[in-house]
């Protein structure tokens, strides 16, 4: 009789092999299944060879192949995919068996998924897994939320695959229900900022300083060395010192400048508005890509619009980049306090209990944020949990202080030159909207009472009040 295996994986694309992979080497025996029996074949006569890796041909068969009580990691694309598995899956499983959905889904179709599974007597998982294909391989970020009794028995396992950072797995239990879903969709969110901000300082390197890719490539090798250690610089550099096999042209400048997204950076952006979060950072680098992908129109455009040259001088480039560092900084610092923010509003609304100290964490290594702000940021929400925003808190307060002006002067030069610079201005408007007692919404609301009688609250007085404005 076959040896049952710990675990099944549904679904072979790369980020599911690439898991299996990881499993067996931290030693854990594997049963897969895909969709198409082709994918199982190929995987097992190639990258499976001499593992502890079980190939089945059927859900039916997977489920037999697996000791008890069942484990089964689905990485089927999310969306109607992942229902049909899950659909079959329930059918097949016992009750206690262990179900973890380890796709990029929408943290509301986890929570429908999590009711079935129970209804089933399933213990179910939704699973955030970050870092890519390398990640899958090498050790991820990790973040679960479900049944708090299935995370408890498939711990170990996670950890043991996960990325190792200075704190540890890079593998965290964050709550109920959809809670791994929700974090893993603002990760993305941020992740989405943080990409377009190092963007917009490329485009000022780029058009405003017309730097060489190899001169950018230093500037983000020096910021990566500094304040701005991430994978996310880092792997900039990277990019701009590579070039084009066919022209020897520097192999950035030749890709079509059309962003693509999976949409779970919208799904965060779409969250906060739904919660009533101020998250304009994360916001504006969705609606920058959205715009890239408006090329036709901006090919049009150009001839017919008018604006600055974007060239700038040329004897400041030492204090533009100096400023730019600044700029790029304090967007990357915001981009994170938003996603903070709305993780504890999330947190107060869904009753999820987050851990936001946790949350920075598990993104200290093994997925794409991962950056060494997050270690005095996991601090701040370590001493203060309830932090109502991560520039209240040091060492982020005298990082403003030292930095907004850098920040101010570029989006003011950007503007200046005619370069779009979203998420630097949309970082800028929100700190300095934030930092002031007083905001200019007093008029929207008397608009909102002279057109809608939606009333309005006074600073002097108790009470809701409604002017009849025409009479007067």
């Amino acid at each position: 009789m076959m040896t049952q295996c710990a675990i099944g994986v549904v679904g072979l694309a790369v980020m599911g092999q690439n898991l299996v992979l990881n499993l067996e080497r931290n030693g854990y025996s594997v049963a897969v299944y895909n969709r198409t029996g082709e994918k199982t074949k190929t995987f097992i006569q190639t990258a499976a060879v001499g593992k502890h890796i079980v190939p089945t041909y059927s859900l039916a068969g997977l489920v037999e192949a697996l000791d008890r009580p069942r484990k089964i990691l689905s990485m089927v694309k999310a969306g109607m995919g992942t229902d049909a598995v899950l659909t079959s899956l329930f059918d097949l499983l016992d009750e206690g068996d262990i179900v973890m959905e380890g796709g990029n889904s929408h943290f509301n179709d986890t929570e429908r998924r999590a009711a079935e599974a129970k209804q089933h007597g399933i213990r179910y998982l939704g699973v955030g897994v970050s870092g890519g294909e390398s990640g899958a391989l090498n050790g991820p970020s990790i973040m679960v939320g479900g049944d708090p009794g299935a995370f408890d028995a498939v711990a170990d396992m996670l950890r043991e695959i996960s990325a190792k950072g200075p704190e540890g797995p890079c593998c965290a239990y964050f709550g109920s229900g959809s809670a791994g879903h929700y974090v893993k969709m603002v990760h993305n969110g941020i992740e989405y900022a943080l990409m377009q901000a190092l963007s917009e300082a490329y485009d000022i390197m780029h058009r405003g300083l017309e730097m060489s890719a190899a001169e950018i490539a230093d500037v983000f090798g020096r910021w990566n060395q500094d304040e701005l250690e991430s994978y996310l610089v880092e792997i900039s550099e990277r990019i701009f010192r590579v070039d084009d096999d066919t022209t020897g042209y520097p192999l950035v400048e030749l890709i079509l400048d059309t962003a693509q997204q999976k949409g779970t950076g919208k799904w965060s952006t779409q969250s906060a508005l739904d919660l009533g979060t101020a998250a304009p950072t994360i916001g504006a680098a969705v609606f920058a890509r959205a715009l890239s992908a408006m090329k036709s129109d901006r090919l049009a455009a150009e001839p017919i619009l008018e604006g600055p040259l974007a060239t700038m001088e040329a004897s400041a480039r030492t204090e533009i980049l100096s400023d730019l560092f600044s700029a790029t900084l304090l967007s990357f610092v915001t981009a994170y306090a938003q996603g903070m923010r709305q993780l504890l509003d999330v947190s107060t609304e869904k009753s999820y209990g987050l851990d936001l100290a946790e949350a920075a964490r598990v993104w200290m290594d093994g997925c794409i944020i991962r950056s060494q702000l997050l270690v005095p940021m996991q601090t701040a929400y370590r001493e203060l949990p309830n932090l109502r925003l991560l520039w209240l808190a040091e060492p982020f307060r005298s990082m403003w202080a030292k930095h907004h002006g850098g920040l101010r002067r570029v989006v003011t030069k950007a503007h200046k030159h005619g370069i779009s610079v979203p998420a630097m201005s949309s970082s800028l408007d929100f700190v300095d909207g934030y930092r002031s007692a007083r905001l200019p919404a007093n008029l929207l609301q008397a608009q909102r009472d002279f057109f809608g009688a939606h009333t309005y609250r006074m600073i002097d007085r108790e009470g809701v009040f409604h002017t009849e404005w025409e009479a007067n």
